[in-house]
């Protein structure tokens, strides 16, 4: 449900956006458009912007963004390759999360989820949003096998070598990247990482959670154990034909005994 001070951030944005002659429609997506808002929930706007204007609105982003509201910080994402984004933070009771997308008009198409119109001029967002449907592209569950023996033997011979922080941060990366994506992918959800895990995939929970460790070689060492036991359960549901890295897997897998040996 949303709530009181998301609702009035929208009903404050929308009005200064119209007012941009280069921006021609506005749209939600994320929890807005899933229709499952909450009080946690942040704001992910699409402004369409007209192509031939795109490059003139982007050096104006902050400016717009302090027009909305109270604006504490903002940043562009290009952690996640994603520039276009402007990341907002604003004051409210409590503080909100926005999420400023400026697409120019000519590609909001390419989506990976439907979005709620808001506003548009002369229909033109709808019609974009009709030459195409919304699609999360699947993982490519080669490149997990391709890559996953060897970031163990990776996360291996950092316990062994002690450096715990690079392991924990590897255990975290497999979680995010493969385990959390397939687990999704097996009980029907989208591959978001590890969003939504603890409602998706009850069944399978207990068995994410033992990939957890703490600051020592010897949990390092179980949750690693856990974290390949677990791809393995995975990579049997899907139903493409891998090249399976059978040699990788054993050399790893021996490696990791190794190393277990010597530590437990």
């Amino acid at each position: 449900m949303i709530t009181g001070g998301q609702r009035t951030f929208i009903n404050r944005a929308l009005p200064v956006l119209k007012k941009d002659e280069r921006i021609v429609g506005v749209a939600l997506g994320g929890s807005y458009a899933r229709d499952a808002m909450d009080e946690y929930s942040g704001l992910d706007f699409i402004i369409a912007v007209l192509p031939e204007a795109y490059e003139s609105i982007l050096p104006d982003r902050v400016g717009i963004a302090e027009k909305l509201g109270k604006l504490l910080s903002c940043f562009t994402a290009e952690h996640i390759q994603r520039p276009e984004i402007l990341i907002c933070m604003y004051q409210g009771e409590p503080i909100l999360h926005v999420d400023l997308n400026f697409q120019p008009l000519d590609k909001i198409s390419t989506r990976l989820e439907d979005q709620v119109v808001l506003y548009e001029k002369d229909g033109l967002m709808s019609a974009e949003y009709a030459k195409q449907e919304a699609e999360i592209p699947a993982p490519d569950l080669q490149w997990y096998e391709d890559r996953f023996w060897i970031w163990v033997h990776y996360i291996a011979n950092r316990i062994g070598r002690g450096e715990l922080f690079d392991a924990i941060e590897g255990l975290s990366f497999l979680r995010q990247r493969v385990l959390g994506p397939l687990l999704l992918m097996k009980n029907g959800r989208p591959p978001w990482g590890v969003r939504h895990l603890e409602a998706a995939a009850p069944i399978e929970l207990p068995r994410l959670i033992a990939t957890l460790t703490g600051h020592d070689q010897e949990s390092c060492i179980k949750a690693l154990k856990a974290a390949a036991d677990l791809y393995i359960y995975l990579r049997g549901y899907n139903k493409a034909r891998l090249a399976n890295r059978e040699e990788a897997q054993r050399a790893a897998l021996k490696y990791l005994n190794t190393i277990s040996d010597k530590i437990l």
